[in-house]
């Protein structure tokens, strides 16, 4: 064990030595630890609890004499001790186990406490016999339960299981040895082991080591070893397993036997366990000194060592290694950070063993990272670059890649470069530099077979483990068509493959090919990449395609009555649009194919839209092709420079009056497209259109398409539009064969429109006698205007003569007078009424009326008494009229038939729009506001309240 380095990855706590405080002053007994408290038990029966820094926090009488054993449990603030109190009968023994809860403090004497003790136990009864305890563990099971393993010298162990503060408990006995010797007997260390379901009990005597399956009944016992350890040289791992310090070396065993040991030489005085270090007190027989050795088993080093006096226990608290000497002094070691114990190794330059170290206790990835980095940059300037290289590969993923790169650039390194980048690529951790970089480096190198090799590799499902474009454009650059189109084809990178295709190489029948293999979602992306190549050099194949993708083809005609959910799934021809940018043509071509097949495409508006503006444009600037459809040489076309200009005199002029001609006919053939568009995109069963109608009315007078703008205005119903454009065009037999057909109110025209052309040819200033002949014949005809209208209209055109309007004036007039004829013959006839009705009723106010009726009214039986009499001159019996005495049953409904209908036209004078809507609708607007003088809606403005004099019931009523 001298082949072991040391090292101080320890250091001493709290200022170096210190000592138990004052307050404890007894000899201690017995140690314990856990939850941030150590806790002493002295022979006087006090227990102290001690703070961190070794300071008292509080101590209590737990028993009488002395305080044998304690534990600290974890789980639970709970303390259990054994211990000896006064002796009540010769029969029991004063040894009892105790539990206190320091949770709960209750007041002992005067300015004392002492924790609440909730449960008393006596070990040893007539069942269990006392003996000297010679060992004591607990283990918390699921609360409250406790099962607590007592050892003897008599090779007993006794367990106790249960809840003692409620006393409900179970003992049972398990025997280790049997021999008369009780010091090869005594158990010296117990140690439970806990892996699932399975409870165990090592236990050991200084002459075996036994292993007890508590889950079994009774509890199956296994001896493991011949040779035991004494007290205090046993110990449990963090791993649960047993740990015996013996002279010659320390021992574990596991369930199934001994297992590793190791030779460390000397008596172990004490044997413990501290995260993962191996704790050792060793007595050296040839100085009589003890030392204090922590051993790191893994990287078989000691982490620390020292000479100290005499250990009386040794325990583990706060992170620190705590020893208690015989004379109370206290040593608190503790870890040093592993910056620190990184730094002092670095300074010996053992990186190896900081390595192992870092990987020992499981460091996170980016501390080991960079002591490989370390170790990597000691062995590049002792100029070792493979063991470097190597020490820097493990860095990938930690380690920027550029640090080491930049080390590696030298020509002389480059297979050193070239092995770290494709380690750097098979993890996925390349960027496109890295990619550029190591395809360089095979290109420098000349190893063909490295580059196929890295280009064809493939890892599981044929994923690449380096950035597809950069390799891609890397052997574009290198000449390498091949390979990029591997990769790409590969890494279905369809439009990198298709960009090799058709920018290097020019296949464009087979980037059409390969377009038509992929699925219809990758090849409508690929087409709007590439389209525009493709149809500058194959129009008619990739319109082929494109009507393949937006259209049911192929499988989708099986589709039956889900054909129409179907085409709302496919690609609309309005997003490849952009890829027509310079091929009108072409594109017109596609959407005339697609309408034809497609009938209730979603993106109708869209395409009809489009088709509109490739209609009515004055110029497509497709000659060629209008040529060719004509079936015009045009070899001319195609004829050299010099020749042209040889005859350019003599050919200019005939060139450009055919391109004038195709140009025009192309024209007048896409206007009557656009004119049969725009009315089979408007059927009359439809409110509204399959296209935009603003931008078609925009298209058709941006390009001057008066039948396009003349038929939307009419479908529009804007009939003064329509007009207008027949006005602009001074299109004077059109205008009024318009107003024929839009102004007839008959058919649902607008009479209107007659006033309007009255107006332009009053406005006109020209002679235009006959047109205002006609159009005064349809005025007339439907009474649109009043003469005096007529004649001012008129009367601003100073080419019009009095003789145009002659017979129109002579036969209003006649027309005019006999209307007032009839009005004054009304105005007579209403006089004479009045008059009469003036005179009935002054003769009602001042003669008295004479009622000579001698029958009633209702039942034309003779009348008596009682009777009623009403000055309408009818008579009833008192009973015929029950209790309706005021008003004539014979003249009452049509008196109120008059209320209401005065009711109405009063309601009606304050309903303002009905009436300013009554007459500006009429044509004659005073007639409406005479009508309403007449019925007297319209009056003066009453002020103040008015009396309730109702002249409308003027009857009365006599008894005889």
């Amino acid at each position: 064990m001298y082949q072991w380095r040391k090292f101080d990855f320890f250091e001493e706590k709290y200022g170096g030595k210190s000592s138990i405080p004052e307050e404890v002053a007894g000899k201690i007994e017995c140690c314990s630890s856990g939850r941030g408290k150590v806790v002493i038990g002295c022979e006087d029966g006090t227990v102290s609890l001690l703070d961190r820094g070794i300071k008292f926090n509080f101590g209590f009488q737990a028993h009488s004499n002395s305080v044998l054993f304690l534990q600290h449990l974890k789980q639970r603030n709970f303390l259990v001790t054994v211990g000896e109190d006064e002796q009540i009968s010769p029969q029991q023994s004063a040894v009892c186990l105790k539990v206190f809860d320091l949770d709960k403090m209750e007041p002992e004497g005067t300015s004392t406490t002492s924790p609440d003790c909730i449960g008393i136990l006596r070990i040893f009864t007539n069942q269990f016999p006392e003996a000297k305890i010679t060992s004591f563990i607990v283990l918390e099971e699921a609360p409250p339960i406790l099962l607590i393993a007592i050892g003897l010298d008599n090779g007993c162990i006794y367990c106790i299981k249960g809840d003692i503060a409620r006393e409900r408990i179970t003992r049972f006995k398990l025997q280790v040895d049997s021999f008369s010797d009780k010091s090869h007997c005594s158990i010296t260390g117990l140690g439970f082991r806990v892996d699932g379901q399975a409870l165990q009990l090592f236990a050991v005597t200084p002459n075996s080591v036994s292993l007890f399956s508590l889950q079994n009944q009774p509890p199956r016992r296994q001896t493991l070893d011949q040779i035991g350890g004494n007290v205090n040289s046993v110990t449990m791992s963090d791993r649960s397993e047993l740990i015996i310090g013996r002279p010659e070396a320390v021992y574990f065993y596991e369930v199934d036997g001994r297992g590793p040991c190791w030779a460390f030489e000397g008596e172990k005085r004490f044997v413990g366990w501290f995260r993962g270090y191996l704790l050792c007190v060793i007595a050296d027989q040839r100085n009589g000194k003890n030392t204090f050795n922590v051993y790191d088993l893994k990287n078989r080093l000691i982490a620390h060592s020292l000479v100290v006096k005499e250990v009386s226990h040794m325990l583990c608290e706060w992170g620190n290694i705590i020893l208690i000497m015989t004379d109370k002094s206290v040593l608190c070691i503790g870890e040093k950070d592993m910056e620190s114990k990184l730094d002092m190794l670095f300074k010996k330059n053992l990186y190896t063993v900081a390595i192992n170290l870092v990987q020992s206790q499981q460091a996170d990835a980016a501390a080991t990272a960079e002591v490989l980095r370390k170790y990597g940059d000691h062995l590049y300037s002792k100029q070792d670059y493979d063991e470097a290289m190597a020490q820097y590969i493990h860095t990938i993923g930690h380690l920027e890649p550029s640090y080491v790169i930049q080390k590696f650039l030298d020509a002389q390194r480059i297979y050193n470069l070239t092995n770290y980048l494709e380690k750097l690529h098979e993890k996925g951790l390349a960027s496109k530099d890295h990619t550029t970089l190591l395809l360089n480096c095979y290109t420098k190198l000349k190893d063909v077979e490295k580059l196929n090799l890295f280009i064809k590799s493939e890892d599981g499902v044929g994923e690449h483990k380096f950035d597809v474009e950069t390799a891609i454009r890397v052997c574009r650059a290198a000449n390498y068509h091949e390979h990029a189109m591997y990769v790409a084809k590969k890494a279905g990178r369809h439009e990198l493959y298709l960009k090799i295709l058709l920018e290097d190489l020019g296949r464009y029948d087979e980037a059409l090919q390969y377009i038509s293999s992929l699925e219809p979602s990758q090849a409508g992306m690929t087409v709007k990449e590439y389209g525009k190549i493709l149809i500058e050099h194959k129009p008619v194949e990739t319109i082929d395609i494109l009507m393949r993708l937006c259209t049911e083809d192929g499988e989708s005609t099986k589709k039956g009555p889900s054909s129409s959910m179907y085409i709302s799934m496919l690609p609309s021809p309005v997003d490849f649009l952009n890829i027509f940018i310079h091929f009108p043509q072409s594109l017109m071509d596609f959407l005339e194919k697609y309408t034809n097949k497609v009938k209730d495409s979603p993106a109708q508006a869209e395409i009809h839209n489009t088709l509109l503006e490739l209609y009515l444009s004055n110029d497509l600037n497709f000659p060629t092709i209008a040529q060719a459809n004509d079936g015009v040489d045009l070899s001319l076309k195609a004829r050299s420079g010099a020749v042209l200009v040889s005859k350019a005199e003599s050919n200019g002029k005939v060139s450009a009056d055919c391109n004038d001609i195709y140009k025009d006919k192309g024209r007048l053939e896409r206007r009557e497209k656009g004119l049969h568009l725009l009315k089979s995109a408007w059927p009359s069963d439809l409110e509204h259109s399959l296209y935009d109608v603003d931008l078609a009315i925009i298209l058709c007078e941006m390009n001057a398409f008066k039948e396009g703008l003349l038929y939307l205005y009419e479908k529009m119903k804007l009939y003064k539009e329509v007009i207008a454009c027949y006005m602009q065009a001074h299109d004077h037999e059109g205008l009024i064969a318009c107003c024929k057909r839009l102004g007839d109110s008959g058919k649902g025209g607008d009479p209107t429109l007659w006033a309007d052309l009255l107006k332009y040819f009053g406005e006109l200033g020209e002679d235009c006698s006959k047109e205002v002949k006609e159009v005064l014949t349809y005025i007339e005809r439907d009474d649109i205007l009043p003469p005096i209208i007529v004649l001012q209209t008129l009367s601003r055109n100073p080419c019009l003569t009095l003789s145009v309007i002659k017979d129109y004036i002579a036969r209003k007039l006649e027309q005019e007078s006999k209307l007032i004829e009839e009005d004054r013959r009304a105005i007579d006839k209403y006089q004479e009424d009045t008059v009469a009705m003036r005179k009935e009723i002054q003769d009602l106010r001042t003669n008295a009326r004479i009622f000579q009726l001698s029958k009633c009214t209702a039942c034309t039986f003779t009348l008596d008494l009682p009777a009623v009499h009403f000055m309408c001159m009818h008579s009833f019996h008192q009973r015929c009229l029950g209790d309706n005495e005021k008003e004539c049953p014979e003249c009452a409904p049509e008196y109120r038939s008059v209320m209401e209908m005065k009711r109405g036209l009063e309601q009606n004078s304050k309903d303002q729009d009905r009436f300013f809507q009554q007459v500006k609708s009429s044509k004659d607007g005073f007639s409406v506001i005479a009508e309403y003088f007449g019925k007297g809606v319209i009056s003066k403005t009453r002020n103040g309240p008015t009396g309730t004099n109702r002249s409308g019931s003027t009857s009365s009523s006599g008894g005889f």
